[in-house]
Parts: C-alpha cells; structure tokens; sequence
C-alpha cells in the first residue's frame, strides 16, 4: 500500500498495521500479541459527537451508561429529542451543567443549520474541522475522535488522550507521561498511519488492564 484512503477500510487497518510492525518492534509485539487492532468505528452524526461529549473527562463505562439513560429518557438521540428538551431537564438525567450545555447547543446548531455534518464529512479535513472547533464543547480532542473513529480518517493523532499517553510511556519506558508536544513528536514516525497505531496502542492499554476485546462493545 503507497497511499493511505481517505477512509480507513478494515482491510487498510490490517495492512497499515503490518507496516507499522515492520518499522516499530513495540508496535510488532503488540501485534504479535493482540493481531490487528479493532476498527472501533463509530456512525458520524450527531449521537456520536454526544457520546464524545459524554466521555470527556470520565471513564468510558460511565459515559455509557450515561448515554444509555439519556437514550432511554429521550425515545433517541437526534438533535430533535434533545432540543425539545431542556438543559435543567437534561441535568437531571446525571449530565453537568456544561455537558447539557453543549449537547443542547449542538443540537440547536444542526436544527438551524448552521452546522451541518454531512458538509463536514465532505469538506477538507482542516476546514471540517476548523467547523466543528467552532462549537462549545467540541475541543481539539472531541474533533480528533470524531475525525479518528467516525469519519475513519487514517492519519490522526488524538491530542491529549490520557490512556494513549499511559500506552507511549509504558512502551517506550519513559518516567513520566509524555507530554502532549511529546506525543505528537513520537506519533510523527507512524504517519500517515497515526490512527491505526493509535489503536494498537489503546488495544495494548486495554488488554494490560484485563479491558481488552476484539468485540466492539454493543
């Protein structure tokens, strides 16, 4: 493979992360180990950037289980459900203030137009992305998990991701966790590969903490 797509296939998972294994020994021994990562896909729109929303900054099991009460609350997760309710109202299904906040606004920016995600899945990815920055709550994490998991890009680094950061400092033996201008450095060597080993590195996390499947979880 010369070129990486512009959308990560499951097939281009598991080429890219032969090649990466054939220049990295600490990405081949995870390979070795765990074989080709999970393509952890997510369907772009708007559940998936309230599910981004939700996992900021707590675990994933807890976001989930967030999401799944708010769902259920709701009848769905469409800009309409959520803005035909309140963020007082979204609050009390466990959301923090900012959370519903965001949740909120995101949905009244699909409903008026003035956001519109299809467009952003076609543009260039730098103006897509500068669209999605523009929104409150979407910070430059948010937008590289979208861009990552659901818009599948192939090359993207997660900036700041807490347990990426655990995965290079445990792989590359370092004593501290690297930091954020450090991450992006030691990432630079997999490029234009970043974002499948980026999921070599969460599929080691995973598995080192007994989290591990192949299975995406339902």
């Amino acid at each position: 493979m010369t070129k990486a797509p512009r959308t990560l296939t499951r097939q281009a998972l598991h080429e890219a992360s032969g090649l990466l294994a054939a220049r990295d020994a600490a990405l081949a021994g995870i390979r070795e180990r765990l074989g080709t990562p999970p393509l952890w896909g997510r369907r772009p729109g708007y559940a998936t950037l309230v599910s981004i929303i939700l996992e900021q900054q707590v675990s994933l099991a807890s976001a989930r289980t967030l999401y799944r009460r708010l769902y259920a609350h709701l009848g769905g997760m469409t800009p309409e459900h959520v803005a035909s309710s309140s963020i007082t109202a979204l609050r009390e299904f466990g959301l923090t203030r900012q959370k519903a906040g965001y949740c909120h606004g995101l949905a009244l920016r699909l409903q008026d137009g003035s956001l519109d995600l299809t467009a952003v899945a076609r543009a260039p990815d730098a103006a897509g992305r500068a669209a999605l920055l523009d929104v409150p709550g979407l910070g430059p994490w948010s937008v590289d998990i979208y861009y990552l998991m659901a818009l599948r890009r192939p090359d993207v680094w997660p900036t700041g991701d807490l347990a990426l950061a655990v995965a290079l400092r445990e792989l590359r033996r370092m004593k501290r966790l690297p930091t954020k201008e450090e991450q992006q450095r030691l990432a630079r060597r997999w490029a234009p590969w970043r974002s499948v080993a980026a999921r070599m590195l969460w599929a080691h996390y995973l598995e080192a903490r007994g989290q591990y499947s192949a299975v995406p979880p339902a």
